[in-house]
């Protein structure tokens, strides 16, 4: 079962992003109109699949950002100058707090 995961997500992590953001109206709309059919599961599992690798490709970015600002900070003019942790943590609240909340997409039935 792990296996079959594991090659899922490799296989997901191969796909452009574009590409999948371009099937994803389909597929909310598809799932937004349910069925109980195999073909309704199946939409489910592709908006997800949709949805993960978006997900996984902001996760990649944040902690990306983070990193780099940490490294930034800790040789910040290049001379080897390090700042000590709690103002490296203290400069990271500082700077990154979240400019927009996140949005839950709720799939409601039409009244």
């Amino acid at each position: 079962m792990e296996k079959l995961l594991l090659k899922l997500a490799s296989q997901l992590d191969s796909i452009d992003q574009a590409s999948l953001d371009a099937l994803w109206d389909k597929y909310a709309q598809i799932v937004n109109n349910f069925e109980p059919t195999k073909r309704w599961e199946e939409a489910v599992l592709v908006l997800s699949f949709i949805q993960a690798k978006n997900w996984k490709n902001q996760l990649f970015n944040t902690q990306w950002a983070m990193r780099s600002k940490v490294s930034s900070l800790i040789d910040i003019d290049g001379t080897g100058t390090k700042n000590t942790f709690s103002g490296m943590v203290k400069e990271l609240k500082k700077e990154d707090k979240p400019k927009k909340r996140a949005e839950i997409l709720q799939f409601t039935p039409k009244a």
